[in-house]
């Protein structure tokens, strides 16, 4: 309207009508259209200074040329209106609610682009609503600070000898937008509580509220609304808070605007600082971050504020950050684990042991660099030292207390175990592990000894010196022996030549009684 102000400024200027199309980039069709509209309505006279309201040129317009009407005045998914209504209600974008219209309805043959444009009808007629409305916040300085992670292509890591993805940590102080920043390969809970202490040290203190994304290492369940449970916080980001003092205010599922000054940051670091570097050593990348964020991010005229965020920064906000601990932070995890059938949890490939009755419960595991402790009900159950030369870190108090010793698979230890009963019962373990050279003993070893350790020693050793004098060591003949008590029966007493012939046989006959015959026929 504000170019037929100047068309009515030139004709009643006297100007012509070719030349006005010219000067207002109209075609001569278009001028003239709007010219005869104008006419009829009595607005081309008058005085030049004293410009139509923009009103009346309307009306004018409207009332000569009305908008044509659509040649398809009912949409081909009208029908599917209030359906429609509802998916969006529920944030479904057009192209979902395209595909669960065609799932949901066999009939459904409209195309995608009169679902976008019914959508884009409906958000017209409803108008903005008030959680559409950009509220613009004033950051008070150390009082606010937004993290997030963005993709940084990939990298290569010296550690492994490979190119890895990478993801850029940047956490934005909101006062004076200086920023810190960081290539990691993961994102683990680990490196995100390192990559707070690194920033914290780096602006030299700690700011009052940090707002994340909802990402696993800081949110374990995002909740919003006056209806809904509270937010549940990852366990180790609670306790890297409680350290530090500060609050974490997580900003709402699927709402980046709400951080949108760490948003805006890491697309900054990504489209300048890191730009054109992959397949560079992530050292290298974090060398050069550290004097882009100090030499160019820092010294930059921000878009908003319009002052240097570095000098803001000295200026203003350090000294209103709270002052870091004077107690060093000890890192800890938290991960939530299943007991498994063998009485151990898994925690970074490592198994640790915990009593036996936990079995398939949920436990949860808190890890520091030292120590690793396994609660159950808010009940501590184990604690292991987090390193070891095997996978395996067991308590053979956790295990059934019959069974325990089962884990154990070297000769050695079973004989060991058997010489403390007595030097009988080792002697039995050994033939039992020679009397096969290729069927492994191991297990009739383990049944003889840990039966043997629930009666007396003096009842093992006779129940293993009989065993030994009729040549049957099996766990059975053992077993028997003591069910049947035979281990207290004394020996038989072994036969010897003497005892043989000690008396006459009975069917033998004297000596003096043979004839000289019966000898003589004897010899020959």
């Amino acid at each position: 309207m504000h170019r037929l102000q100047e068309l009515v400024r030139l004709h009643r200027l006297g100007t012509g009508a070719r030349e006005v199309a010219r000067l207002l980039g109209l075609g001569p069709n278009t001028e003239r259209r709007y010219r005869e509209a104008l006419e009829s309505a009595g607005l081309l006279q008058g005085e030049v200074e004293a410009a139509p309201e923009l009103e009346l040129l309307k009306a004018a317009v409207l009332k000569h040329a009305p908008p044509a009407t659509p040649p398809q005045q009912t949409s081909s998914v009208e029908s599917h209106r209030d359906r429609i209504e509802a998916l969006q209600s529920k944030g479904l974008r057009p192209k979902a609610i395209y595909d669960r219209l065609r799932v949901e309805d066999a009939t459904f043959s409209a195309s995608l682009g009169a679902v976008k444009r019914l959508m884009a009808r409906l958000a017209r007629e409803r108008g903005p609503r008030e959680q559409d409305v950009a509220i613009p916040v004033v950051t008070e300085a150390g009082e606010i600070a937004q993290v997030d992670f963005g993709y940084a292509g990939r990298h290569w890591d010296p550690t492994t000898g490979q190119l890895r993805k990478a993801w850029v940590f940047v956490m934005v102080l909101g006062h004076s937008r200086h920023q810190f920043s960081r290539v990691v390969f993961d994102q683990r809970t680990e490196t995100w509580i390192r990559l707070h202490e690194q920033a914290f040290r780096f602006f030299g203190g700690v700011p009052r509220t940090v707002v994340p994304d909802n990402l696993k290492a800081a949110v374990i369940r995002a909740a919003f609304g006056v209806s809904e449970p509270g937010c549940s916080l990852n366990r180790s980001y609670r306790e890297l808070a409680r350290h530090y003092g500060f609050k974490v205010d997580p900003a709402p599922p699927a709402a980046p605007e709400k951080k949108g000054k760490v948003e805006a940051c890491v697309k900054y670091v990504k489209s300048n600082a890191l730009k054109g570097r992959d397949g560079e050593s992530i050292d290298d990348v974090n060398a050069y971050l550290d004097r882009w964020v100090m030499e160019i991010a820092g010294t930059r005229t921000h878009g908003t504020t319009g002052k240097q965020p570095l000098q803001v920064f000295e200026a203003e906000e350090r000294t209103e950050l709270m002052a870091l601990p004077s107690r060093s932070y000890e890192p800890v995890t938290w991960k939530k684990a299943t007991v498994h059938q063998d009485s151990h949890v898994v925690f970074e490939r490592r198994m640790y042991s915990v009593p036996w009755q936990l079995v398939g419960r949920e436990v949860w595991v808190r890890a520091t660099p030292a120590t690793v402790a396994i609660h159950f009900d808010d009940e501590r159950q184990a604690t292991h030292r987090r390193e070891g030369k095997t996978p395996w870190s067991t308590d053979e108090s956790h295990l059934p207390e019959q069974r325990a010793a089962l884990r154990h698979r070297s000769r050695s230890y079973w004989e060991e175990r058997a010489d403390r009963l007595g030097a009988e019962v080792g002697q039995v373990v050994r033939d039992l592990f020679e009397s096969d050279d290729v069927l492994s003993q191991l297990r009739q070893v383990q049944a003889v000894v840990t039966h043997l350790e629930k009666f007396p020693v003096e009842r093992a050793c006779a129940a293993c010196r009989r065993a030994t004098h009729y040549g049957s060591v099996s766990y059975q003949a053992i077993k028997n022996i003591l069910l049947k008590a035979l281990d207290r029966e004394p020996l038989p007493t072994p036969m010897t030549q003497q005892t043989l012939w000690a008396d006459e046989p009975r069917f033998a006959r004297a000596a003096s009684t043979w004839t000289r015959a019966e000898v003589s026929h004897e010899r020959h």
